[in-house]
């Protein structure tokens, strides 16, 4: 069924969360281990695709780009609670947790998402259009943002390599609203019709009934806490793999990132393969500079505030694939058309990605 032509809840859009509910309660009585652990990963994927309903019954009410602008500020301000919670509650060394978090979110958004979006559609549609205005507005903002957080800190002197000073801390912070804002702005109200889509993407469904997506909204957010608290009910889990494989600790970091992009990512898939591209690049890009433009003022007011260090510059190998990623966004998002090959070259950097990760 169409999500424009839904006129009720489904139950299983509200059950899922609520089992997510149930088993994180469950936590304060029963410790996580065995059968549990595969209950509660089983249970948060599910959760994913209930979240993702939801977030399509509200874009679908809402219309684009707001639509895509619900589920994107939605995950960050989660992802950002995450974040500064391990920061403050964690006993380990969490000053590069940001830095990798944030990292691994714009590789797995403009490689990961954008590069499963354009193979899926392609493989189904030959070729897609979309905006390209709004995408070289969103790329322009996403190369400002990258640069200020995670590159520039390398080569100031106020401090040592990789960090920067209270004051740059401050600015850094001031500019990352200033320039997440000011795309809002743009996006939404100066020059909406850049991210808007056109001819064949347009929604021929009527919108869901005001109540249904009202719902929908509420079991939208109820749904991405449920994930993000399964999601670090299973970090231990995971650190402990990660250490018994000798991978990195950063590796920690790709994990939440991806855990909180799950919803994002398969939204912005199953709109490609409707051939709503412009929907996907709205979601994927929107979510991107959500990641950095919230993350960075957040977890610099919890370093200053409570005195945590906080590591922000990236490494070598990193700084490279971050300069890979944006000449080849920029070059893939030049012509407002995109095929397989595009595709598959984003998805291959990706992969790059991942395995530079687990083998430095």
């Amino acid at each position: 069924m169409a999500v424009g032509s839904v006129t009720r809840t489904p139950w299983w859009s509200w059950a899922w969360p609520l089992a997510a509910w149930v088993l994180l309660g469950l936590q304060y009585v029963i410790p996580s281990y065995g059968v549990l652990t595969l209950l509660e990963a089983a249970t948060l994927f599910a959760t994913v695709f209930a979240a993702v309903y939801h977030a399509e019954v509200v874009a679908h009410r809402v219309g684009e780009p707001f639509g895509s602008l619900v589920l994107a500020l939605a995950v960050t301000i989660i992802e950002v609670a995450l974040i500064v919670s391990v920061m403050i509650t964690s006993v380990k060394d969490t000053s590069g947790l940001a830095r990798d978090t944030i990292f691994a979110a714009v590789m797995i958004v403009c490689n990961g998402i954008v590069g499963i979006c354009l193979l899926g559609g392609g493989v189904r549609y030959r070729e897609q259009d979309f905006q390209l205005q709004g995408a070289k507005v969103a790329l322009s903002v996403l190369i400002a943002l990258t640069a200020l957080s995670m590159v520039f800190p390398n080569v100031t002197t106020s401090t040592s390599m990789g960090t920067y000073s209270e004051s740059q801390l401050i600015f850094a912070a001031v500019v990352s609203l200033v320039l997440y804002g000011s795309f809002l702005f743009v996006q939404t109200i100066r020059h909406r019709s850049y991210f808007l889509p056109g001819g064949i993407e347009e929604e021929l469904a009527a919108p869901p009934p005001k109540r249904v997506a009202a719902t929908s909204a509420g079991l939208l957010l109820i749904a991405l806490v449920a994930i993000v608290g399964l999601a670090k009910v299973l970090t231990p889990t995971v650190e402990r793999g990660i250490e018994t494989a000798g991978a990195p600790e950063s590796v920690v970091g790709i994990v939440i990132a991806a855990l909180v992009l799950l919803p994002e990512g398969l939204a912005a898939f199953r709109a490609s393969r409707a051939n709503r591209l412009q929907t996907s690049m709205n979601l994927a890009l929107g979510s991107a500079l959500a990641s950095i433009g919230l993350t960075i003022p957040a977890v610099a007011m919890v370093s200053i505030f409570l005195h945590k260090p906080l590591t922000l510059g990236l490494g070598p190998k990193e700084v490279v694939l971050l300069f890979v990623t944006l000449i080849l966004s920029q070059t893939t998002l030049s012509t407002g058309r995109t095929t397989v090959l595009q595709g598959i070259v984003h998805l291959v950097i990706f992969a790059a990605f991942l395995f530079l990760a687990v083998v430095p």
